[in-house]
């Protein structure tokens, strides 16, 4: 019954076009993989206390929008991924509650603003640890997780069920190739060059910069993440060379789109 529990929801998942999805069980939070660990207010069960199984879909950033940011291009792409991702996962919540397991979507963003997180720079949730655990990739030195399809541009959404699934493994291949060129080119000095979790990045210096940006109708940033060499992506857009961010005068043509782009829709 499990395993055809699963295969349905695999099968809706594909049906939706859902193209990143990942099962963790509830106990793997119980079992710190690294220090600092989350906290056990932020465990699924202390959110849902039926939770059995932690469900993680994904969907996948597009590259050459993401290379414009910040400009209103990637913001408008950025709002368009955190709705589907709530509708998506609001409906395959549905559909496991009407086959008898009562389930919850937990929203893509959990906080009001970005003028809340200046104060408080924390969600109720890590969708990016039940991704983790989910064995969707693993975290890099920018401190968002790196896929093998997409490298870390991908925004991941996160459904609580009472249902008993298979867990999927997690990644044993490190991902990230420490190049650190979302280090060295991060506007606001928030990495280290260290693994996560010691260069874990200064959420304060992050959020004040897409404080900065929101002003102008053009955050979020996105930077660490267009700039990482990794994910099959690249290839797909024919972007393997990521120098290509750093090396103005080889990809002249490419940074002339940018900068057509970035004076627009915002201020």
């Amino acid at each position: 019954m499990e395993q055809q529990l699963k295969e349905a929801l695999l099968d809706k998942c594909r049906e939706m076009e859902i193209p990143v999805v990942g099962v963790a069980n509830v106990e793997r939070w119980e079992k710190p993989l690294f220090q600092p660990w989350i906290p056990e207010e932020f465990y699924p069960h202390s959110i849902y206390p039926e939770a059995r199984s932690v469900i993680v879909i994904g969907l996948p950033v597009t590259l050459p929008v993401l290379e414009t940011s910040p400009s209103i291009y990637y913001r408008e792409l950025y709002k368009t991924m955190n709705s589907l991702l709530d509708q998506y996962t609001y409906r395959l919540s549905s559909f496991l509650t009407e086959k008898g397991y009562p389930s919850v979507f937990v929203p893509r963003d959990g906080y009001g603003s970005i003028k809340v997180l200046l104060d408080n720079p924390v969600a109720f949730f890590s969708h990016r640890h039940a991704a983790f655990l989910a064995g969707l990739g693993n975290f890099g030195v920018n401190n968002t997780i790196l896929t093998p399809e997409y490298g870390p541009r991908i925004r991941f959404g996160t459904i609580f069920t009472t249902a008993e699934l298979e867990s999927d493994n997690t990644m044993e291949e490190q991902l990230c190739n420490h190049c650190m060129r979302c280090v060295r080119m991060c506007p606001s000095n928030a990495l280290e060059e260290k693994n996560y979790p010691q260069g874990i990045t200064d959420k304060k210096a992050c959020a004040s910069f897409s404080d900065e940006l929101n002003k102008r109708y053009v955050s979020p940033c996105g930077i660490c993440i267009k700039v990482c060499p990794i994910g099959e992506d690249r290839r797909t857009y024919r972007r393997e060379d990521a120098s290509m961010y750093e090396n103005k005068d080889d990809f002249k043509e490419y940074h002339n789109t940018w900068e057509h782009v970035r004076p627009y829709g915002g201020r």
